[in-house]
């Protein structure tokens, strides 16, 4: 096993989710994941967001709004392996996000009903496995509900009938009136069984600072978990100065991966901002070699 951002698809695409995890814990806060939404055609219409956002330093693609079970991908010629098929595109990990609606949510907006497919349940976690995803993503959009109970619950549901890695938290409130993160909540995520703890990124969240989200490295790493800072506010499309801002003092915080999420074209961070990102977690070096390194190797 090497290092995520130096090691080759086809050791990649053979790790286990114990050796992901390892693997991005290797790459000593170098690790970036672009968020899109893959049921928009791509913002190049022949291509897919995957492709876009791969070819620009992603390490790890994480698909948003996808039905796993009636998968209705744009620009995938066979959804019921629709995973596979990007994989062989990418060459980077494949995952999903999941939405754990709490149905008893106190909502400070509208409620945003999503389908099953898009939701927790045995049923759409099985489909992961069968569909070889390689991570979870248990988080919530906008409106949807998702409150942190309910993250917790499915973090044990998911231990049960998914075999990947499982990311948990909240990038904002997702319209529920609660604090979008504390250390009581992280350590119920880590001793759920959640290998990675979701929380906001610096500068996203109104008061979120750096003494918090030091804290919040702090008690996941102590429970064996890893951090993905998220940028879920659409400041993935900002000025590159300001992703370059937030990167940097994430990093220094203790964040091992980086999330930037879908808001820009078609559902996808302009690509120039993830390639921002990179050079300023990673510099120059490890961003070329991420870039050009042929999905063949």
């Amino acid at each position: 096993m090497r290092r995520l951002i130096s090691a080759n698809t086809s050791e990649i695409l053979l790790y286990s989710a114990e050796e992901l995890k390892q693997s991005i814990k290797a790459s000593e806060g170098r690790v970036i994941l672009s968020e899109n939404v893959a049921i928009h055609p791509a913002w190049i219409n022949d291509l897919t967001n995957t492709e876009l956002a791969a070819s620009f330093g992603a390490d790890l693609i994480l698909l948003n709004g996808v039905d796993v079970i009636e998968p209705n991908l744009a620009n995938v010629e066979n959804q019921k392996d629709f995973v596979n098929e990007l994989k062989k595109l990418v060459g980077r990990p494949i995952g999903v996000n999941l939405e754990p609606v709490d149905e008893n949510a106190a909502m400070m907006d509208e409620v945003i009903e999503i389908s099953k497919g898009r939701t927790v349940n045995e049923e759409s976690l099985k489909a992961l496995n069968e569909l070889g995803m390689d991570f979870l993503c248990l988080t919530g959009n906008p409106g949807t509900g998702v409150t942190n109970k309910a993250i917790g619950e499915a973090i044990r549901l998911a231990k049960k009938h998914f075999n990947g890695l499982i990311i948990a938290g909240k990038m904002h409130s997702s319209g529920v009136d609660e604090p979008v993160c504390d250390e009581d909540t992280i350590k119920e995520f880590t001793e759920a069984g959640a290998d990675i703890i979701l929380v906001p990124s610096i500068g996203t969240i109104q008061g979120f600072d750096e003494e918090q989200l030091k804290l919040a490295c702090d008690v996941a790493h102590k429970n064996d978990a890893l951090v993905m800072t998220a940028i879920g506010t659409s400041q993935e499309g900002a000025r590159p100065e300001t992703i370059r801002e937030m990167a940097i003092r994430n990093k220094l915080c203790g964040a091992d991966v980086q999330h930037i999420g879908d808001a820009g074209f078609s559902g996808l961070a302009p690509v120039e901002n993830i390639f921002e990102m990179s050079v300023a977690i990673r510099g120059l070096r490890h961003t070329v070699s991420r870039v050009a390194r042929s999905v063949n190797r």
